[in-house]
């Protein structure tokens, strides 16, 4: 089977396509490899640095209901027909995948299978996709920071998972943790300058007025 970066290529730009690229046409394209190439797929736009706005919360959706599933212990995931028949334009995803194909090369440079078990095991799909769902919600967080790393951290996961490489999705499940840190001091920096900005409002409006 052909490396994910040249059915991507291939995909999205050898071969005469139409505006309008729907959901279900990945799914043909994925085949097999369902799991790991929707979540490395879906993962990419917020994992780049380039704006990529809208992508976050129905994407970080669509790979919260994935991961479920995954966590399940289901093999080929279910999508309803109406998301299946979701239409995205075309220019836009050829500037995210043209954006992601270097980082995608890198990787399979180093991706083989070893470790299997990491991402074959139920056990061990069962963390993977208790990590990813859990990205998946901060990456739904409308807050600035709060998307990166997490959507990283699934297109790693994802890319072990995509070629049974255990390696790479516990380094995937690695920056996780760092990720799910990241977001756990910026909510809790964002409650709390909320808090004492509601004091100060508060104390501002109990000050008793000067005669």
């Amino acid at each position: 089977m052909a490396r994910l970066s040249v059915e991507l290529e291939q995909f999205f730009f050898d071969e005469s396509r139409s505006e309008q690229v729907v959901l279900a046409d990945i799914l043909n394209l994925a085949e097999e490899r369902t799991f790991g190439f929707l979540f490395v797929l879906l993962a990419l736009p917020s994992a780049l640095p380039i704006p990529a706005p809208g992508y976050s919360i129905p994407f970080g959706i669509l790979m919260f209901v994935l991961a479920v599933q995954l966590i399940a212990g289901r093999h080929r995931p279910w999508l309803p027909a109406r998301w299946k028949e979701k239409g995205f334009g075309l220019a836009q995803i050829q500037k995210v995948v043209k954006a992601g194909l270097p980082w995608l090369r890198r990787i399979e440079v180093l991706s083989r299978p070893r470790l299997t078990p990491v991402c074959t095991s139920r056990a061990g799909r069962i963390v993977l996709g208790l990590a990813i769902a859990l990205m998946s919600i901060c990456m739904m967080i409308p807050i600035p920071g709060t998307n990166t790393l997490p959507a990283i951290g699934i297109f790693v996961t994802g890319f072990g998972l995509l070629d049974d490489d255990g390696f790479i999705s516990l380094a995937g499940l690695t920056i996780c943790v760092l990720a799910l840190a990241l977001v756990s001091v910026i909510l809790f920096a964002g409650v709390q300058g909320g808090s004492a900005a509601v004091k100060f409002i508060l104390n501002g409006f109990s000050m008793p007025i000067a005669e």
